[in-house]
């Protein structure tokens, strides 16, 4: 064997064979190459050492007594553990090797191991170790993460959101220009500022421009500003959004809405960090970082000409896209509680709660609005809440309205006991205003009963949609059936 060099050990390698021949061998060469290594005689052994220490990279023979090397690659990752895998194989294992790199797999290698093949491992395994870096970085930051209710001025806790956080995180310190893309009442504007409070920045200005609600002449006056004398009326000179968010950040909303030859001034000055007021004739330098965002879709608006292709490029250096409330449902009961206690306290109401009806319409309403729409439903809530609890006639009187709602129920042919009496339910339900007691009477039921069954259809998908065997929506968290009364009546309506 040869002498083991004084080189510093450059991460932690485990080997997992159970041949000692090919084991030793390899540890021989790679403790050599500066590498602290460890041997495993059998995968359980090898699962035994990862979940005691922390190892950068696995070599793990294919075939080994206990657990072989696709099960301890399976076990692995279902224990999160953070490391980079290499499969040994045998030959004629192509399809096995195949297997363990879908599981996971960094790469394998082939047995024998020859010259060629140990130094093509040798030269791969310090990138590997950059990626166990990586791993080990991300897994930190989303146990940091986990748990966490608010980011900035962003609140929710659900997976979705973590990924935002997450990608702030990532983004913040770097200059790259970014794009947020996302329906209206996202909280684009929200996450503009927490990229701009993460980063070095933070204590310079940021300034937020809507692009969509100023005509041409006056968006071109507020991006970079004017000269005493430009035009007629203008008196003083002038700085535009760029002078002013010098040393920080300026936001720029709804960006696709720009005309063409805004958008050509606008990709001059982010390429140049220059500016020209109107009528000036002098080049003003600016330090600047862009956020951007939109709601539309941007695919359509390069192909129809709207979007320049070369700004889109400049702007989005990096894509954030915001989820709807819709694919967040998660996040629905913190962010109404939060809005509840907020309006109450600046309202000066006693207002703690919902009613029962009131929050089951709260969890089941699919939010088209966003965060946006449950923010202002609440306040108008507290607003029009008369006593300690917010009923449901004060979350929405205009989506309750009697005249809205049809006064004839069709069952279709087919329909089972059950999704008829459901359907009669919330059709009822809706004409009584939302009130459960109510509707009750009128159906001759409980008002218990009238709640549990409005809680199955909102819960379930009794439109013909697939559906788990709990009545929840297969994907998203959401309920699939979740749609209110008034909008189902106003669909049929329209039908």
């Amino acid at each position: 064997m040869a002498p083991r060099t004084e080189s510093k050990p450059q991460g932690r390698i485990l080997i997992a064979d159970d041949e000692a021949a090919i084991a030793n061998g390899l540890s021989a060469i790679l403790t050599d190459a500066g590498y602290e290594v460890e041997v495993a005689a059998d995968g359980q052994k090898a699962l035994e050492h990862l979940q005691n220490e922390r190892f950068g990279v696995v070599l793990a023979d294919l075939k080994m007594p206990k657990l072989d090397g696709i099960a301890l690659l399976k076990s692995i990752r279902e224990r999160r553990i953070p490391t980079e895998f290499v499969m040994i194989t045998g030959q004629g294992s192509t399809e096995l090797a195949i297997e363990a790199m879908k599981e996971g797999a960094a790469d394998y290698i082939e047995k024998p191991l020859n010259a060629e093949r140990l130094n093509k491992l040798k030269a791969q395994i310090p990138k590997l170790m950059e990626q166990f870096a990586v791993q080990v970085q991300n897994q930190q930051l989303s146990a940091k993460l986990e748990g966490l209710t608010h980011y900035g001025e962003l609140t929710g806790q659900s997976e979705q959101m973590r990924k935002v956080y997450q990608i702030i995180d990532a983004v913040a310190p770097s200059a790259a220009s970014v794009l947020i893309l996302g329906e209206s009442g996202t909280g684009k504007e929200l996450v503009a500022r927490a990229i701009h409070q993460k980063s070095d920045r933070a204590k310079g200005p940021f300034f937020a421009l809507n692009c969509a609600a100023l005509p041409k002449e006056i968006l071109e006056n507020e991006l970079f500003g004017h000269e005493k004398g430009a035009f007629t009326g203008s008196t003083n000179e002038k700085q535009g959004a760029f002078e002013l968010a010098d040393g920080g950040t300026i936001f720029l909303d709804e960006v696709a809405e720009m005309s063409p030859d805004i958008q050509v001034k606008l990709l001059r000055a982010l390429e140049s960090r220059q500016v020209r007021r109107l009528g000036g004739k002098r080049e003003i330098d600016v330090d600047i970082r862009v956020v951007a965002a939109t709601n539309k879709d941007l695919e359509k608006a390069l192909e129809d000409g709207e979007m320049r292709e070369d700004l889109y490029y400049r702007l989005a250096v990096l894509e954030l896209v915001l989820p709807p409330l819709r694919e967040r449902m998660d996040d629905v009961q913190l962010l109404a509680s939060e809005f509840l206690e907020r309006f109450a306290t600046q309202n000066g109401k006693k207002t703690k709660a919902f009613t029962d009806d009131a929050w089951q319409w709260v969890l089941s309403y699919h939010w088209p609005g966003n965060v946006r729409e449950l923010k202002n439903t609440i306040e108008r809530g507290v607003i029009l809440a008369r006593g300690d609890r917010i009923e449901l006639s004060d979350l929405m009187p205009r989506h309750l309205k009697t005249a809205d709602v049809p006064s004839t129920v069709t069952i279709s042919v087919g329909s089972s006991m059950a999704d008829a009496q459901r359907q009669l339910v919330l059709r009822t339900f809706a004409n009584a205003n939302g009130d459960a007691e109510r509707a009750a009477k009128i159906l001759g039921m409980q008002a218990a009963d009238v709640r549990r069954e409005l809680l199955i259809l909102l819960e379930g998908d009794h439109g013909g949609g697939a559906s788990t065997d709990n009545g929840r929506a297969p994907t998203g968290g959401r309920p699939s059936g979740a749609v209110p009364a008034a909008s189902k009546a106003k669909s049929n309506k329209k039908k």
